[in-house]
């Protein structure tokens, strides 16, 4: 499950202030995770308005749980969350995962004007909070995921290369992407025109080639996630989208 978190958070972009104007609160995407021939679990993102420390921000939940055959031998309960403020930034990120016998909570807050970030482990008490140096942009793996939705035409011309920063659990992560061009996408829904996206990612320890994930986005104004598909190591992880609620904008899709 933390991989194909991961993947979505691979469609980070680095940063600038902007609203997110493509993006509704109470919109809520579900996805069917396969592994090989297996229905693996699913994940949930959903998004909504909230307070914190008085503030406003754009709330976003990700969930995601193993279930069927594989979760009788490996169950897995992930919660993130993300408290994004109005220019676009992560405030506040939460990392809270259950996987088989492996636990973790951890707790990020970002300092955009100093580019630090505050880092307490909820679980691990022994383990004495932190103040982490980081670089200008960063971005957790949830908002990183809403920011890509707010692009402009021009940064999502095919051939154009971006670079980014992510933060990933307690670490900070380069990547890059390519948009590499367009493609019809079956769904359950239909069909669907989408931008077909190359991230490059470390091979060798997850996955079996340093460009082996593709990323379709719909090439629409809510640049909703279709699908996503990871050659591994050993096999192959595919999301697809399963249950669409609450978008700004239609989504067209073709039987």
């Amino acid at each position: 499950m933390k991989k194909i978190m991961l993947l979505f958070a691979m469609f980070c972009f680095m940063m600038s202030s902007a609203q997110y104007d493509n993006i509704a609160a109470g919109e809520s995407l579900t996805y069917r995770i396969h592994y090989g021939i297996l229905t693996a679990g699913s994940a949930t993102l959903s998004t909504s308005n909230a307070m914190l420390n008085g503030k406003p921000y754009f709330y976003v939940k990700g969930v995601g749980k193993t279930s069927g055959a594989v979760r009788a031998f490996f169950k897995v309960d992930d919660v993130y969350e993300s408290y994004i403020n109005l220019y676009g930034q992560p405030y506040f990120y939460v990392r809270n995962v259950a996987e088989g016998s492996y636990r973790q909570h951890l707790q990020s807050t970002f300092n955009h004007a100093n580019n630090t970030i505050y880092l307490v482990d909820k679980k691990n008490t022994d383990r004495e909070p932190k103040t982490i140096n980081t670089v200008k942009g960063v971005q957790d793996m949830l908002s990183s995921f809403y920011y890509l939705r707010n692009l402009d035409d021009n940064q999502l011309k095919i051939g154009n290369v971006i670079k980014m920063n992510i933060w990933i659990d307690d670490e900070l992560f380069p990547f890059q992407l390519r948009i590499s061009g367009t493609e019809r996408v079956s769904t359950k829904f239909g069909t669907i025109n989408c931008l077909r996206i190359i991230p490059s990612v470390m091979s060798g320890r997850v996955f079996k080639e340093k460009e082996g994930v593709t990323l379709w986005v719909s090439n629409d104004k809510n640049r909703i996630p279709i699908a996503i598909k990871a050659e591994l190591k050993v096999g192959s992880l595919k999301a697809s989208i399963d249950k669409i609620s609450g978008t700004k904008y239609p989504v067209n899709f073709t039987k």
